[in-house]
């Protein structure tokens, strides 16, 4: 009778496990929907308009143009909206995307700041934010990007000189 009763036991908490596992990878690819869709929200679309036909809250995120989901942990790991004529700010959301290894935004119009909350991209293996209208000083932040190997910051505005954070960036290659 303890055996069965330890056997129920087991089976009630592997599927309480399994409930609340499941229960957070959906919260997480969530997470990662909200979060370019608040992208979304704050792009002015030019004349191709791909992200206003393609990424739609019906359609799940890993069939979104230029958006790649990992394998295992089905999160959003790469986003590639490179010459898409796509204009306006990064929001603060995009700092959600912790799975990201690779972005690359270059040769658009984004303008403004690059917000904070990018700090929290720690996967971020490569970033190309080439050939924008990205304005103010280098961000620091960049020095908690300890995976990053790949930067490329080139025909923006940015001002000011490299923070001395950027040693941090062991890894960085170019």
């Amino acid at each position: 009778m303890e055996k069965l009763v330890a056997f129920i036991s087991f089976l009630l908490l592997l599927q309480y496990y399994v409930i609340s596992s499941s229960a957070m990878n959906q919260f997480n690819i969530s997470t990662d929907q909200l979060a370019l869709l608040s992208l979304k929200s704050q792009i002015i679309f030019g004349p191709f308009r791909f992200l206003d036909e393609s990424w739609s809250p019906a359609m799940s995120v890993c069939h979104w143009v230029g958006v790649t989901c990992g394998s295992l942990h089905k999160r959003v790991k790469s986003l590639n909206l490179a010459d898409m004529a796509l204009n306006d700010r990064i929001p603060p959301d995009f700092g959600n995307l912790t799975f990201l290894v690779s972005v690359n935004l270059g040769s658009n119009s984004f303008r403004g700041n690059l917000p904070q909350e990018m700090a929290h991209l720690r996967r971020l293996k490569f970033l190309d934010l080439s050939f924008n209208s990205f304005r103010g000083d280098v961000p620091s932040w960049f020095g908690f990007l300890h995976e990053l190997q790949f930067l490329h910051l080139r025909n923006n505005s940015f001002t000011g000189s490299l923070p001395s954070s950027f040693s941090n960036i062991t890894n960085l290659e170019m």
